[in-house]
């Protein structure tokens, strides 16, 4: 094994990566980012490493979600506000339901990077570059906006840095008061179609806040009430961006990739002897991995080993994404494997990826009733097994889109051309995530008992 460095990837194959045609600019901007303060501090990483941990021991859950893929155009405080709303809404009912911290872990402030099936896109015969996220290209099919543009780079990073900056003013300046997050529920709730469905749950959170009150737990006298605190996380798909933020932590002397609490790499550059792991496995971030249903067990113990070889828990996220017609079948073994070769990982699932679709009218979409189907699968193989299921990765917006059909609204493929907005992947509305939390509820429950 080679000796670690920021630089150490560039000597290894690497997949996913655009071609820049001016690479004195690339050079220069790279340097350029090298120069400007983290994103992130390792303090807070070594934070959300340690409560990771919790999670792998089965005592706190994960919740991860946000953008497929971060626009610039939609670069808007409602916007991030919205999505922050709707991830603290869902963690109140997963606390509540679970009897346990939720671990909160937003996709923002730097998920503009995308990997793609082909290099190129044809439409009417033109072909021309995919595009691969507002940090390389543009989405507009010309042949000069979908030209990789080094200067993006730049971009990316202070969106991300504003983005930050508003997430942590939410955080602690009472946008996240446990009692506005429960009456959002109500209202939630009220206006739903299958509002007996949740009601119960929604007013026994306002009972246990009103008793916390009348015990003197107030908003004014405990912080814990209206304060929280948020991670984020992207794919880290650009290494040459990923290497320009990464710093070593002056109190440990170790590397911290600091354009994100916590990063992972995805399925199509997780090859063991590529430049993804070679990175990963030098910085002290926790970090994921996407695992499909293409994988084996001896690779993913490989996979284990390389990225956490002192298997430390909270350092590794192993994140499912079957599809919900095969991980009740793919699925166990994996867990069986990992679980008697004593790794320690936190287990979470993405229902998204596995169950994208291609409507009749072409739209690209995802089931609701898939997307739960493969969450309860999820659980399911992980009581069967005796290990803890640590989490749940979506692709979720705090925005009112038609991108996945299903949910208490019923929406159906004649609905998505509504609004749909996203430039990549379909993502849940906070309609369906918040139902979704609340019909996970009474598993996440019974898992806990």
């Amino acid at each position: 094994m080679t000796t670690w460095t920021p630089q150490s990837w560039r000597a290894f194959p690497i997949q996913q990566q655009p071609h820049y045609d001016d690479q004195a600019l690339l050079s220069s901007v790279e340097q350029q980012l090298h120069k400007y303060p983290p994103l992130v501090f390792a303090q807070e990483t070594r934070d959300l490493f340690s409560q990771l941990g919790q999670v792998a021991e089965g005592k706190a859950f994960l919740l991860q979600g946000g953008d497929c893929a971060e626009s610039f155009s939609d670069f808007n405080a409602p916007k991030i506000r919205d999505t922050f709303k709707v991830l603290l809404q869902m963690a109140v009912v997963l606390t509540f339901a679970g009897g346990c911290p939720v671990v909160k872990v937003a996709r923002m402030a730097g998920q503009y990077a995308k990997p793609r099936s082909s290099d190129l896109e044809t439409i009417a015969g033109v072909s021309l570059p995919s595009y691969r996220g507002d940090i390389v290209n543009s989405f507009e099919f010309t042949a000069e906006a979908r030209k990789p543009d080094p200067n993006r780079l730049m971009t990316a990073y202070h969106h991300s840095a504003a983005t930050l900056n508003l997430l942590r003013a939410f955080a602690q300046g009472g946008l996240a008061d446990l009692h506005q997050v429960s009456r959002w529920n109500l209202g939630f709730v009220d206006a739903n179609p299958l509002k007996g469905r949740y009601q119960d749950v929604a007013q026994r959170i306002q009972e246990a806040l009103r008793f916390m009150e009348i015990c003197g737990i107030t908003a004014e006298n405990s912080p814990s009430i209206r304060e929280t605190s948020l991670y984020t996380s992207h794919e880290a798909l650009l290494l040459n961006y990923e290497e320009a933020l990464t710093r070593r932590d002056s109190l440990t002397g170790e590397w911290y990739d600091c354009s994100a609490h916590m990063v992972w790499i995805g399925e199509r550059t997780r090859q063991l002897d590529h430049a993804h792991i070679e990175f990963f496995r030098g910085i002290k971030n926790p970090v994921g991995v996407k695992v499909g249903p293409g994988m084996d067990e001896v690779d993913l113990l490989r996979l284990i080993d390389a990225l956490n070889p002192d298997n430390i828990p909270g350092r590794l996220t192993l994140i499912t994404r079957m599809g919900a017609d095969k991980l009740a079948e793919k699925l166990p073994a994996l867990v069986r494997r990992v679980e008697r070769e004593g790794r320690k990982v936190v287990w979470s699932s993405d229902p998204m990826h596995g169950n994208t679709v291609k409507a009749s009218n072409d739209y690209k979409t995802r089931d609701f009733e898939a997307i739960l189907r493969e969450i309860r699968y999820f659980f399911a193989v992980h009581q069967a097994e005796g290990t803890h299921a640590g989490g749940i990765h979506l692709e979720m917006t705090g925005d009112n889109v038609t991108e996945c059909t299903g949910g208490a609204y019923g929406l159906s493929e004649n609905d998505l051309s509504k609004r749909y907005t996203t430039q990549c992947d379909p993502r849940l509305n906070s309609d369906q995530v918040l139902e979704l939390a609340f019909l996970i509820a009474d598993t996440l429950r019974a898992v806990r008992k």
